[in-house]
């Protein structure tokens, strides 16, 4: 077999980033791209991260030049497989005891929508794009991201090509909703043995009934989101609807709060907020049925819209008859709350990061190229861990501390907060750790020294630190 010829390293620790994947590129040309794509992703944003861009050329006429004609055809045209790509990149996360899951995270699952000119890009379409907040032609994709209190990152991400894309329109075999496409991102999390306390969602999936069906049947763990006025049958002059139930809750003030809990919520920045939880008992759900409703607000008494949640779980209620027998792990009103808050890293910092790297300055149109770029966007972002953070133990308080509980029989937030959606499996729930960059040298340029920016500048209203005990 022909020896590899050497190629021109990449700076600093990104050369030995870049090692690790190096097998799964044929020729030298592809994996000098590797490194040149990666290098440019890492880049200050002063102008977008177009193919000139990343290969240092003038737009337009720089596009002839053979820098990034090289870039362009690493990303169209090379034999490189991104599925064998985001294989390696998981595999190296979960190998590393600093990055790896505890199993008291989330599998957060999102979409994104980016607007893009045209009709001839793959997956284009008119329709609602979460980038902008509006409808307009774009593309938008369903994502996976793990989360937990210390550090997040994303794990898989699949288009979502609108009906006309097809001959059949939605009825067409081959059409995939988000939901649907969740689902998938779901199982391979699965079959990748990325351990998670429970499946999280924002309205989109917590509205969609086969979705919760579908976890329900492969006993997977969820907590989404529902709408306030998320409905059910109910004889008239019931209350059917979520934030009716919560409105028609007895609320006397703190110092009497009939069925809702204190909750004291804790962030990264150093900042509490209190916060009310209620166990909510309707027609479709309560502690002892196989789907629960979770209220948690700011305030119980006029439930402002921006602080005030609605979510359903499939998780049973500590101490139930349900609990003795489900074959998931219990999890009190702190818990149901702790695990959707961690949906707040997808808001408060992935979007950021993942818009600093590139995401969508794509400018090409086959399906292949697209999905290698967002590998590449991908790989660049778990670089930012893997080169700049340290996840240590860190003994701190817990993100979400009970004040009232009416059922001592209730487990601790730790014992719950340590354990994976199904029993049987444990996990620890360490502490958090805050971004640490590496230690500067000669070696390290800008490209390294961006890397550690890109992520403490958002860290600051990150969700809460690691979970320890109730108080």
């Amino acid at each position: 077999m022909t020896k590899r010829l050497p190629v021109e390293p990449a700076p600093g620790p990104l050369e030995d980033y870049a090692q690790s994947f190096d097998d799964l590129f044929a020729t030298l040309a592809q994996r000098q791209a590797f490194r040149r794509y990666l290098e440019g992703l890492l880049l200050p944003t002063e102008r977008n991260k177009t193919l000139t861009a990343l290969a240092n050329t003038e737009p337009v006429v720089g596009a002839q030049r053979k820098e990034a004609q090289g870039l362009q055809w690493f990303l169209s045209e090379s034999s490189w497989n991104p599925k064998e790509l985001n294989r390696r990149r998981m595999e190296l996360m979960l190998k590393d005891p600093k990055m790896a899951p505890n199993g008291s995270g989330v599998l957060v699952i999102d979409e994104t929508g980016d607007r893009k000119d045209g009709n001839s890009t793959a997956h284009v379409g008119k329709q609602y794009l979460g980038g902008i907040g509006k409808i307009d032609n774009g593309v938008v994709s369903v994502s996976s991201l793990y989360a937990e209190e210390r550090i997040y990152y994303p794990v898989e991400v699949e288009p979502y090509t609108p009906a006309h894309h097809f001959e059949g329109g939605k009825s067409d075999p081959a059409f995939r909703t988000k939901p649907q496409i969740a689902l998938e991102l779901v199982e391979r999390a699965l079959e990748m043995k990325i351990p998670f306390r429970a499946m999280v969602g924002d309205i989109l999936y917590g509205e969609h009934r086969k979705l919760k069906e579908g976890l329900m049947h492969r006993q997977i763990p969820y907590v989404l989101a529902l709408k306030p006025a998320h409905a059910w049958w109910h004889r008239v002059g019931e209350v059917g609807w979520v934030e009716g139930v919560a409105l028609s809750s007895r609320w006397g003030g703190p110092e009497d709060p009939g069925e809702w809990v204190e909750l004291e919520r804790r962030f990264r920045d150093g900042h509490t907020e209190v916060w009310w939880a209620l166990e909510a008992r309707c027609a479709p759900y309560g502690p002892e049925k196989t789907s629960r409703l979770v209220v948690a607000t700011t305030d119980p008494a006029s439930l402002p819209h921006l602080t005030s949640w609605y979510l359903t779980t499939n998780l049973p209620t500590p101490g139930s008859k349900r609990a003795e027998h489900s074959e998931l792990r219990a999890a009190d009103l702190a818990e149901i709350v702790r695990l959707y808050s961690l949906r707040s890293w997808i808001e408060q910092s992935y979007k950021q990061v993942k818009n600093s790297l590139g995401w969508a300055h794509y400018q090409v149109r086959k399906d292949i190229a697209i999905r290698r770029h967002w590998q590449l966007v991908m790989s660049a972002f778990i670089f930012c861990w893997w080169a700049c953070m340290e996840s240590r133990e860190v003994v701190g308080s817990p993100p979400i501390v009970v004040f009232n509980k009416r059922d001592e029989t209730l487990p601790t937030l730790s014992e719950e907060a340590g354990r994976e959606g199904k029993k049987g499996q444990t996990a620890s729930c360490n502490g958090a750790g805050v971004a640490y960059g590496v230690e500067e040298g000669e070696e390290l340029v800008r490209t390294v020294r961006t890397a550690c920016a890109l992520l403490e500048g958002v860290l600051g209203s990150a969700p809460a630190k690691g979970a320890a005990e109730v108080a």
